[in-house]
């Protein structure tokens, strides 16, 4: 009788309703704000690196190997003067490889580059995620046929972009964002951030791609840039 009385017992079972109902108000909850911070800190980000490009599009290169005139491919091609605008001639001017370096990487050789490299770090430090260091902005000098002139300024497409820690073959894996609610427990047991499936020490997932492009200016050959 005592076991019938028991199971017919409805006492405490709102108690056990809040509980579950709770649990999942505060899950929502927490992904509601870590979520808003990763929606903010994207757009946040991405203005980071259109100033960041702006910045080196009027500036020095950061970069080593990155060449200040355009040059002749074929030096003894004559019937293009200096001044012929590249496009005019497919192969007219010299095609340079790309020059890629992060922050923290400026030309040590050259005192314009580093300080070029603070005064963007310096500008766009507010903007970024607080794991965010001068190591995770990358900065990109491509070559592009369709912009500059025979012995002017060499003006070729920068690039600036947010990423992860560098890799032993020279590429970069994708920035992480790291969530700070209870949240991070539940994504950690999922696989977040994890190593041939082994959770690893704090809940992380790739934060989006964020990047900019502009062209250079020939501007940045000046006292002033």
């Amino acid at each position: 009788m005592r076991l019938r009385r028991f199971l017919r017992a409805e006492s405490g079972t709102t108690m056990v309703e809040f509980a579950i109902a709770i649990s999942l108000f505060l899950l929502i909850f927490f992904a509601v704000l870590d979520f808003g911070r990763l929606a903010y800190n994207w757009v946040m980000a991405e203005k980071a690196m259109q100033t960041a490009v702006r910045i080196a599009a009027v500036r020095p290169a950061v970069c080593r190997d990155v060449p200040q005139t355009n040059m002749r491919a074929d030096v003894t091609e004559g019937r293009y003067p200096a001044g012929t605008i590249c496009r005019q001639q497919q192969g007219l001017c010299l095609a340079q490889p790309p020059a890629t370096c992060t922050l923290d990487q400026a030309n040590p050789l050259s005192p314009v580059a580093v300080a070029t490299a603070s005064e963007i770090w310096r500008t766009i430090r507010p903007l970024l995620p607080d794991n965010a260091t001068n190591a995770n902005v990358l900065l990109r000098y491509q070559f592009d046929e369709q912009l500059g002139f025979l012995g002017g300024p060499y003006t070729p497409l920068i690039t600036a972009e947010l990423v992860g820690t560098g890799t032993q073959n020279g590429t970069f894996r994708d920035f992480r964002f790291t969530f700070v609610t209870p949240l991070s427990a539940l994504a950690a047991a999922a696989g977040a951030n994890s190593t041939n499936g082994v959770p690893g020490e704090g809940a992380t997932i790739p934060f989006p791609a964020v990047s900019a492009t502009i062209p250079a200016e020939d501007l940045n050959l000046g006292g002033r840039g």
